[in-house]
């Protein structure tokens, strides 16, 4: 696509590449390709699926026709990214095997990765983004950190069995893997002992809720000001999300929790800026144009304040 500031094929490339493990937002709401900003995806109202017509067909008859639940949206892409100045100092001075404008591209690629997960954990850990049915706020004694009288089994057991579609995926943040990997039914139900001691792994908890997967958010951000010391929060909060994923889903087929639009692939390159400094030096860019959606509210489940 045609632009005023240059892509270089080999920044875009390091763009492309480079990815922080420690997040789980492409996990959570999987990337799917649209072919321009503005497009259009189905939103489904899933009880239609599920609403039994009258099948009997007369022998001069024709079937009931039916129609389901499904709206056709408009939504667009939205632009994210971030520019670091080098200076040709830099630059000049830097040894053989250093590389100032990939470092600072996948500097600046970490920090765009942080803002989706910054994002896609603000929609998922949304009680709006759930139906009304689906959500369920835990307090007191009934909260996962209050080991004596809590029974996350049966609590999480009951979200999964009353949804529409069976969650396959459960996303808790930090402090609730911490908590929940180390409640005495949990850990009773992995070691066979009293639960007094003890952890259990993702995986355990994945075949406990007989889930295709647990992620865990661990990702914290510095929400002080410029100049003061910093205040590093957790991203993800102190709920659990269960949502039906369907990786292959996509704007026009497939029923999925939520997903990610994308436009293109990430871009990234570099021009030069003459005028900054005494000897000038260099803009890089890099971002990429994405849009975190929910398109089913009914598959998904919110257990919100899971612990204290």
């Amino acid at each position: 696509m045609p632009a005023p500031f240059p892509i270089d094929p080999h920044l875009t490339g390091i763009a492309i590449a480079y990815h922080n493990e420690g997040l789980i937002a492409d996990s959570v709401l999987p990337r799917v390709s649209v072919g321009k900003e503005s497009f259009k995806y189905q939103e489904y109202n899933l009880a239609d699926n599920f609403t039994l017509p009258d099948t009997r067909v007369g022998r001069k008859s024709e079937p009931n026709q039916v129609e389901f639940g499904s709206t056709e949206k408009t939504a667009s892409t939205e632009d994210y990214g971030l520019d670091d100045l080098i200076p040709y100092s830099d630059i000049a001075n830097a040894s053989e095997n250093q590389d100032p404008e990939g470092q600072a591209v996948e500097s600046l690629t970490n920090l765009i990765e942080l803002s989706r997960e910054v994002r896609t954990a603000s929609v998922v850990f949304n009680a709006s983004s759930y139906a009304a049915s689906n959500i369920n706020t835990l307090s007191g004694t009934s909260q996962f950190s209050d080991y004596a009288n809590s029974d996350p089994i049966r609590i999480i057991t009951e979200a999964l069995d009353s949804m529409i579609m069976r969650a396959n995926v459960m996303t808790l943040g930090r402090e609730v893997y911490s908590k929940l990997s180390r409640h005495p039914l949990i850990v009773k139900a992995f070691h066979g002992n009293s639960g007094d001691s003890g952890i259990v792994t993702r995986q355990f908890l994945a075949e406990l809720f007989e889930l295709d997967e647990v992620l865990v958010g661990s990702s914290r951000l510095n929400i002080s000001k410029p100049g003061q010391s910093p205040t590093l929060n957790r991203v993800w909060g102190k709920h659990i999300s269960l949502t039906y994923r369907d990786s292959q889903a996509n704007t026009r087929n497939g029923t999925t929790f939520g997903f990610t639009a994308q436009f293109q692939d990430r871009v990234a390159g570099s021009m030069p800026e003459p005028t900054k400094g005494l000897r000038g030096g260099t803009l890089v860019r890099s971002g990429e144009s994405v849009k975190e959606l929910v398109v089913a509210k009914d598959l998904g489940y919110f257990i919100q304040n899971a612990i204290a």
